[in-house]
C-alpha cells in the first residue's frame, strides 16, 4: 500500500514548484495546481485545450478558508455544505487571491471542501487552495475513473498520484449552486 503522508508531500512539492498534477477526488479524477499560480494555470487550459475558466473550481479543507477567497461568504452557504448529501461546489461573488485567469468576467469562482483524505491533506499541506478540474480534454466525458482518462492527459502532467487514492470516489461530477451576495442561490447542476 502507498504511503499516503509521502504521495501528499510529493503532490505538494510538484505543486509549490509550478507543477500539476492528475490526482483523485471524492468526485472524479483531477487535473490540479496551486489555485494561485497563474503559468500553472495556463498549463492546465493547454492540456485540456480549453480556457473555460467556468470549468475550474478550486479545492480548499475548510468552508472557513473559502472566505479567505472570496469578498463574501453568505451564511447559507454554510447551510449549504452542511444538509448537501453528496460533493457541492459552491460559486461564491467577489473572488479575489486566486490566479487572475481562474477568475471568469462575472467574478466569481466555484468552490469546494472535498470528502476525500488525500484531497484535504494535500489542500492543508499546501496551505493554498489546489485548482481541480476533471481530467479530460475538452468536450470528453469526465471519466469516472483512472482507466478512463485520455492518455495525452496523463502524459502531459507532471505528476501522476497512486490511482489506490481513488477510493471512494462517487465518479460523478459534484452538485453545483451559484450563490449572490444577498444569499440567493441558484441550482446549476443537480
Amino acid at each position: 500500500m502507498t504511503d499516503i503522508n509521502r504521495e501528499v508531500r510529493q503532490a505538494a512539492d510538484v505543486l509549490k514548484s509550478g507543477g500539476i498534477i492528475l490526482y483523485p477526488t471524492d468526485t472524479v479524477w483531477g487535473i490540479g495546481c496551486d489555485a494561485t499560480n497563474s503559468e500553472a494555470v495556463n498549463k492546465i487550459y493547454a492540456l485540456k485545450k480549453s480556457a473555460n475558466k467556468k470549468s475550474m473550481l478550486v479545492l480548499v479543507d475548510s468552508i472557513d478558508r473559502a472566505a479567505v477567497y472570496t469578498d463574501h461568504v453568505p451564511s447559507v452557504a454554510w447551510d449549504l455544505m452542511e444538509v448537501a448529501v453528496k460533493p457541492l461546489t459552491l460559486i461564491l461573488p467577489g473572488a479575489h487571491g486566486i490566479a487572475d485567469n481562474l477568475i471568469p468576467d462575472e467574478g466569481t469562482i466555484g468552490i469546494r471542501v472535498p470528502d476525500h483524505p488525500f484531497c484535504n491533506r494535500l489542500c492543508h499541506i499546501l496551505g493554498r487552495p489546489i485548482v481541480s478540474t476533471s481530467a479530460n480534454l475538452s468536450g470528453a466525458p469526465a471519466p469516472a475513473g483512472f482507466s478512463q482518462i485520455d492518455d495525452e492527459i496523463k502524459k502531459g502532467v507532471d505528476l501522476i498520484v497512486d490511482a489506490c487514492f481513488e477510493t471512494g470516489a462517487t465518479g460523478q461530477p459534484s452538485s453545483i449552486i451559484a450563490i449572490d451576495p444577498t444569499g440567493a442561490f441558484t441550482i446549476i447542476r443537480e
